[in-house]
């Protein structure tokens, strides 16, 4: 017989309804915290930011999460007024502080007396810069200090947001797909990254008018699309509540002690540790990833149709088809549809890559970062769902990236004279690195409820966003200041060499595998199940 279908969650149309909602919502976050990421070279040329300014401002996004222990709050708030509060205030946050990085980067604030006040001032933080840790420096341009107040304040909602739907995802998915779910939710909203990649660059050089304004505008919007995104999650959060006579978890009282409880899990600290290596080893790359592609590939700007704005358009659409295709032949039963769609997926990839080449143009080529990631988070998520082995996927994701980023560092300067031959390389070297941080959500994040109690999933999850976000403060800043201090005298940014930072972010990849080999042996030790699935049968 049949199970009756008794409320919204029973149905995986709805289920995925609002997983769509709240990975729509992400997708447009993870837009906009790249946002000025592949037009770093514009930055320099238009408001003077160097490597030290712009890796300063980058790294500014995670500075309250981290030093005024947000992050903590956020998970505090989440636990005590429950899912929907906190998603509508963390997509509020996210525009606020949109908005003041938007005003920043424009012509109106270089002529305003706040950008006379600033030049002038915040150039001593007391504490801070006797830390070491200051947000801003004597002779950080006006522009760069406002824009690191705005990217704080968007930062605080950006993980305050990012703890909140992967609680909404428990709640919505605890013991059916979950790691499917978290997986499909962060494929989706990583292709943000490609789209950000393709059309910030878009929009700074519409009309043949540098504006880099307008591709922080281009942002702002989609953040407004974001909070309608938590708005209605809200309205269909509500009614799964009055549907089970669950009481959000407001109701339950937040306690110091159980902070103490999370901190004193080993398997806890394990998992936290390994995310901020994964992280850490990504996030700040991806702000740097197309200034180094600039670098070390000779790519000829296209002229003609290959110049025009609808390449960018026609290229985007192609994009779509990839990730789409790839998506969806994952959950078609006939064989020959899903081979069909994969075949698909396949065609258009390889139409999008020779579409990139003949641009010449480097952010269309590391726009190809989240595409397989599409194509393999739901396969994987799936596996660990039925099968298991999370543990030893974070293992396999750790040596990718090892991989993958001495590539970056000292094969593809070998390919600097060979236009195709680099362009290869690039392309292969970030579809693996995009799979390799597709195994964090399928493997690490499904993880954290089988160590910690139900009632503080949310400060669990918020104490490993406020760890993984030191690393997000640091990497930025400590890539800035290697770059600048290997490439003394080198004044124009096309020219950078990128090796150290790259052997850098390698060393990350090591430790996250070496740690990954003890969280295995931890886990047989102490039976937390990592290695065991999701979906008992």
């Amino acid at each position: 017989m049949t199970e009756k279908l008794q409320t919204l969650r029973d149905s995986a149309l709805f289920r995925w309804i609002a997983l769509l909602l709240l990975a729509l919502a992400m997708f447009c976050s993870y837009i906009f915290m790249d946002i000025l990421s592949p037009i770093q070279d514009l930055m320099q040329s238009e408001r003077g930011w160097d490597p030290t300014a712009f890796g300063t401002m980058q790294g500014s996004e995670t500075f309250l999460n981290v030093f005024v222990f947000f992050l903590i709050f956020a998970g505090i708030i989440l636990d005590k007024m429950g899912v929907r509060f906190t998603a509508l205030l963390s997509g509020a946050v996210m525009l606020i502080g949109a908005v003041i990085k938007w005003y920043a980067v424009t012509d109106t604030f270089t002529t305003s007396e706040l950008h006379t006040w600033f030049t002038n001032n915040l150039n001593y933080i007391p504490g801070f810069d006797e830390l070491g840790v200051s947000p801003f420096y004597r002779g950080m341009p006006a522009s760069a200090k406002l824009a690191a107040i705005g990217f704080m304040i968007f930062g605080c909602g950006v993980e305050m947001a990012g703890i909140t739907v992967s609680r909404g995802i428990v709640k919505w998915f605890k013991g059916r797909e979950m790691a499917l779910a978290m997986g499909s939710e962060m494929a989706l909203a990583r292709l943000g990254v490609a789209t950000c990649m393709i059309f910030s660059p878009f929009f700074a050089k519409l009309g043949g008018n540098v504006d880099v304004a307008r591709s922080v505008a281009f942002g702002v919007v989609l953040l407004c699309i974001a909070l309608i995104m938590f708005i209605v999650y809200f309205f269909m959060d509500k009614k799964l509540d009055s549907q089970t006579g669950e009481a959000e978890e407001k109701d339950e009282p937040f306690k110091i002690s159980d902070i103490g409880s999370i901190l004193r899990s080993g398997g806890f600290w394990l998992v936290a540790l390994l995310c901020v290596l994964y992280y850490s080893a990504i996030f700040p790359f991806q702000k740097y990833a197309v200034n180094m592609l600039q670098c070390n590939l000779t790519l000829t700007e296209g002229t003609g149709f290959w110049a025009s704005e609808k390449v960018t358009i026609i290229q985007y659409l192609i994009m779509l088809v990839v990730a789409i295709g790839s998506f969806a032949s994952n959950f078609s039963k006939n064989k020959t549809a899903k081979f069909g769609l994969m075949a698909l997926a396949v065609v258009a990839l390889i139409s999008y890559c020779y579409m990139g080449y003949m641009r010449g143009s480097a952010e269309s080529v590391f726009a190809v970062f989240p595409l397989l990631a599409v194509a393999i988070t739901p396969i994987l998520g799936n596996y660990v769902d039925h099968k298991g082995k999370a543990a030893s996927m974070l293992m396999i994701g750790s040596l990718l990236l090892i991989v993958c980023h001495l590539t970056f560092a000292f094969v593809l300067p070998m390919f600097k004279e060979s236009a195709i031959g680099g362009t290869i390389v690039a392309y292969i070297t970030i579809l693996v690195l995009g799979a390799s941080f597709s195994l964090v959500p399928a493997a690490l994040w499904p993880s954290v409820p089988k160590l910690v109690d139900q009632k503080v999933i949310g400060s669990a999850y918020s104490l490993i966003f406020w760890i993984q976000n030191i690393g997000l403060w640091l990497f930025p800043m400590l890539i800035g200041k290697v770059l600048a201090n290997t490439n003394v005298g080198v004044e124009n940014p096309l020219e950078y060499n990128y090796t150290w930072p790259l052997v850098m972010l390698a060393c990350l990849g090591i430790a996250a595998l070496l740690l990954g080999f003890v969280l295995k042996a931890w886990d047989k030790k102490k039976g937390l199940g990592l290695e065991e699935p999701n979906i008992k049968d």
